[in-house]
């Protein structure tokens, strides 16, 4: 494996670094302190820094030489509302915030990245280091592309970078195609009219019409979509009545959930069949519906040209531990904006065993130390070869 000299002599400062914004964990929107440090070390190195974007966001840009080729690196900032569990020195000091998904590594790594090629400078051309904030379904990606972003700092590729855990620390998935799903909300309240529980017959009943509609949701992919075509509906969300009123059949029963799907038009079919199966139930049991789909983030599907180029320097990097067959995700990130405004490529770095089951999201979950070196060395890997002096 190749990781620069410089990277490797950078290590213990970017662990540090790591574990400090691991134990400050900030969430979407709030990341101040870590927006802080970013944008000082970004100065320290030399590199021109652009804050305010969506409000914590920090662009950071770096011109060597006269070559004309732009792109975009981004990582994301921003910490999840849970509370970390597992015992370790740099545990989060802030009672229900933790940095759950690896965003403190993306972070840490892409500061060491541009750290190196603020340093050395062999390559030609301009490149964006984009620390994104409020990546965790709060919609960080989407305001920086309405504020601007890509008419302030064109590219013309843009690349994303995501720790997984079970592939090695020194292995990396570089796939062509869909790599996440579309992530959309949607939501319905079956309105009746409430009566006594001992008297259904004088009312109309919503929690009989969320039972049905329930209980027929999935039908929706197993008889629906396409069978070839990858897809999930999941009811994540119920309210009805009050446990203090058992006698009291209620006005109204509130359910909600997401939807995913790879493809435009399954993500529509999604959309509509979930309204169609809210109306039909309704109708079935004489009461009424509404009914809101909520397009939040599109799938994240790798353009074919940024891919072999990542796949270029990743193998560099990785040698004979690059996988090209992965299995793309079903949650969601919203790398997907970026990539609408620039030809895109996402890639999975390993982040080790899965330690006690701690997966993305677990208040167990950390990222690992030891895959600080590969992805800033991806990093480097990539700007030097897509541009060459």
């Amino acid at each position: 494996m190749s990781i620069p000299a410089r990277i490797k002599d950078d290590l213990p400062f970017l662990t540090a670094l790591r574990r400090d914004l691991h134990a400050h964990p900030e969430l979407g929107f709030e990341e101040e302190r870590t927006a802080g440090i970013v944008a000082r070390l970004l100065e320290e190195a030399g590199i021109s820094v652009h804050r305010g974007l969506a409000g914590t966001g920090v662009v950071g840009t770096l011109q060597v030489g006269n070559g004309t080729r732009r792109i975009g690196l981004r990582a994301d900032m921003d910490a999840l509302a849970m509370p970390e569990m597992a015992e370790r020195p740099y545990r989060s000091t802030v009672p229900g915030k933790m940095h759950a998904c690896g965003h403190d590594g993306h972070t840490a790594m892409l500061l060491g990245a541009a750290r190196h090629l603020a340093a050395t400078q062999i390559f030609s051309g301009i490149v964006h280091f984009i620390f994104q904030p409020a990546e965790e379904g709060r919609g960080g990606a989407k305001r920086m592309v309405e504020e601007g972003l890509f008419q302030l700092f064109p590219c013309d590729a843009v690349y994303g970078l995501h720790n997984m855990p079970g592939l090695d620390v020194d292995e990396v998935a570089v796939v062509e195609g869909p790599q996440l799903a579309s992530s959309d909300s949607w939501r319905i309240n079956f309105r009746g009219i409430g009566t006594h529980g001992a008297k259904p017959h004088l009312g109309r009943d919503p929690i009989t019409a969320a039972a049905t509609f329930l209980s027929s949701l999935q039908t929706i992919v197993g008889r629906v979509v396409d069978p070839l075509q990858p897809a999930v509906v999941s009811a994540c969300f119920l309210r009805a009545g009050d446990p203090k009123a058992l006698n009291v059949i209620p006005d109204t029963a509130e359910i909600g959930g997401t939807a995913r799907a790879y493809s435009p038009g399954v993500r529509d079919q999604l959309e509509t069949e979930i309204g169609r199966l809210a109306s039909g139930t309704a109708a079935m049991y004489g009461v009424t519906v509404d009914y809101n789909f909520e397009r939040r983030i599109p799938p994240v599907v790798n353009d074919a040209d940024a891919m072999a180029r990542a796949l270029v320097a990743a193998g560099a990097v990785f040698g004979e531990k690059v996988r090209t067959s992965f299995p793309p995700s079903t949650a969601g990130d919203d790398f997907a904006f970026f990539a609408q405004n620039a030809p895109g490529c996402y890639v999975w770095l390993g982040n080790g065993p899965a330690v006690d089951g701690a997966l993305h999201h677990n208040t167990a979950y950390d990222f690992n130390d030891g895959a600080l070196g590969y992805g800033a060395a991806y990093w480097v890997a990539l700007v030097e070869r897509e541009l060459k002096g």
